[in-house]
């Protein structure tokens, strides 16, 4: 079996029946799936009957069981994002969920309005921007993976040879995977980013590519999960990859980041910052060390490059990181601490320099992955970088960003596109590629976990701090702190739904999304509100002495309400929290 899957596909609908149509040169293949019986079989193309409704499609997400039933959601539009060694790289861009039934009779009103939900946390998850595929290439590996792979595994489906760490699908085709006659309609899907830029320095052209695979082990929203798990899975786990190809020649520079790996909760609370919690009852040490067993395995030795403040809140988990490290003992493991906020406070970013000079020895040592225009294997990249922040999103993408640059430096100078004392600084062009695309990196991977896009661009997009770089990080910030404590329950539902994490169960007797919200939920929310319709009202009556002073009075009183509220509930009781899959709760 060729590793490739069908990309022209036609879909003919019947009552009774899904027909799938494989429409490349040369193929005769109809996937066929029961609305009745939920039975998948393959056919031939003579048995679509002439009465189906027939529209095109791009791939088959797979399926999944709501409480009316199965679900086929499939791929409507895609957007081309670029050429990888000559496979075709798609976004997909939008979806359509097909119902098995044809009615929606045999549901109680309970029932209808759960399986409506439960439909809105599905297409939540389709609409976060971010899902990527390609029919003729394993976009889950990295270049230095797939060069070290056997014949055997060259001819396995895409499906069956997948990091199934980066197929976020993979719930969803899990009946397809069972029948390997049908792989060929089984269509891996990558959730992070992926730019690709043809380029050109000394009049020399060549394609730099930017991947960042997102983990769908432990994966989920901001607050809700943080640390590892008992598999030793880290909460935003990315492997983010840069790779240059020119002349026939690749190379590829992987990097990680993933949340400190030990147990650990940050629940929201309406807090700006929740205290985090480290567990005081849990086995570090097992967690710790499945999860750089797995590490070391897949990519051999680990910088760990921790930017938690070192002070404050984040001191703890610092200092237990640190801990961690001393005791497990292994040499295949370097911890380097880095205060980010200190050390570039008053927006000395200038002072990045330090930790990079820390550790250009050991970039050094570590190398990259580079391979001729014939195939031979010229060097292997011999660890990571494994960084992390409390987020693993804003200071991490920085740090990551002038790392990669570092080794891209080495990698151009070795190929021969930059001359000796060049530095790719000096390229503008590329400069404003790079710095563009880092940033975009950045802003989807904060939106893929925090809701919003990433803080510190300004400087990844124009190597310094500015002024609107602070507003927007503010705005940012703001937005955050909404949906972290107002919509992210939904969130992570939607998440933990689509990733097969919670089943659902139509003949469960107590449906856990009626879990009701009482006033004091629904209070906050319009105070708010109403405290910021009398601000308006303070500035629309400026002037005007004792109306202006009358806004004040009732703002500050409806705020003093506001502030009376949430001292007299915890915090806690006002957030919008997951229903489907108890998590981790240390208090």
């Amino acid at each position: 079996m060729a590793a490739t899957t069908y990309e022209q596909l036609k879909l003919h609908i019947t009552p009774e029946k899904f027909y799938v149509e494989a429409c490349d040169d040369g193929a005769d293949d109809v996937l066929i799936i029961d609305r009745v019986s939920t039975e998948v079989t393959l056919s031939v193309k003579k048995d679509i009957p002439p009465s189906a409704v027939t529209r095109p499609i791009f791939g088959i997400l797979g399926t999944i069981h709501l409480v009316a039933g199965n679900y086929l959601i499939v791929i409507t539009k895609k957007t081309k994002i670029g050429e990888f060694f000559n496979h075709v790289i798609w976004k997909a861009t939008d979806f359509d969920v097909l119902s098995y039934k044809k009615t929606m009779l045999h549901l109680t009103d309970i029932q209808l309005q759960d399986n409506k939900t439960f439909l809105a946390m599905i297409n939540h998850v389709l609409s976060v921007d971010g899902f990527y595929f390609s029919t003729t290439y394993d976009l889950t590996h990295t270049l230095q993976r797939l060069s070290n792979t056997s014949p055997e595994f060259q001819e396995m489906s895409l499906l069956e040879r997948a990091d199934q760490r980066f197929v976020w699908n993979g719930h969803l085709l899990r009946e397809l995977s069972a029948q390997p006659e049908v792989h060929r309609f089984a269509l891996p899907v990558l959730h992070g980013f992926i730019t690709m830029h043809s380029c050109s320095i000394n009049g020399k052209y060549f394609d730099w590519i930017l991947i960042s695979r997102r983990s769908c082990f432990r994966a989920g929203v901001r607050y809700y999960v943080r640390g590892i798990d008992s598999e030793g899975h880290a909460a935003n786990f990315v492997e983010t990859e840069q790779i240059v190809h020119y002349n026939g020649s690749k190379a590829s520079f992987v990097q990680t980041r993933g949340s400190i790996p030990v147990f650990w909760s940050q629940r929201p609370n309406l807090k700006y910052k929740p205290l985090p919690q480290i567990n005081k009852v849990a086995n570090h040490m097992d967690g710790f060390q499945r999860h750089f067993d797995s590490q070391v395995i897949i990519y051999g030795k680990q910088v760990i490059i921790n930017l938690v403040n070192q002070k404050g809140s984040e001191k703890p988990l610092e200092q237990a990181f640190a801990t961690m490290v001393s005791s497990l003992a292994s040499g295949m493991i370097r911890y380097v601490a880095f205060d980010f906020h200190k050390e570039c406070k008053n927006m000395r970013w200038d002072r990045l320099s330090i930790l990079l000079d820390q550790v250009a020895e050991t970039q050094d040592e570590l190398s990259y992955f580079l391979v001729d225009p014939v195939g031979k294997v010229v060097t292997n990249q011999e660890g990571v970088f494994r960084s992390n922040c409390m987020d693993c999103l804003d200071r991490t993408n920085v740090i990551q960003s002038l790392l990669a640059r570092r080794s891209l430096q080495a990698q151009l100078q070795r190929l021969g596109v930059l001359h000796v004392g060049q530095k790719l600084e000096e390229q503008d062009e590329f400069e404003k590629i790079y710095k563009n695309a880092w940033a975009d990196n950045a802003n989807a991977c904060a939106k893929q976990y925090a809701g919003t896009g990433a803080l510190k661009t300004d400087f990844t997009r124009t190597g310094k701090r500015t002024q609107l770089g602070l507003i927007m990080d503010g705005w940012n910030s703001l937005i955050r702190y909404y949906k972290n404590n107002f919509s992210d329950g939904f969130r992570q539902d939607s998440i933990d739904l689509f990733l097969g994490n919670y089943s659902v169960d139509e003949l469960e007797s107590h449906s856990p999304l009626s879990v009701p919200r009482d006033l004091k939920f629904l209070a906050l929310p319009i105070i708010m509100v109403v405290a910021f319709s009398m601000c308006i009202i303070c500035l629309l009556m400026a002037g005007d002495t004792w109306t202006e002073t009358l806004a004040y009075v009732l703002f500050w009183g409806v705020a003093s309400i506001g502030t009376f509220f949430i001292i007299l509930y915890n915090g806690k009781d006002f957030v919008d929290a997951p229903k489907l899959v108890q998590k981790e709760k240390i208090d």
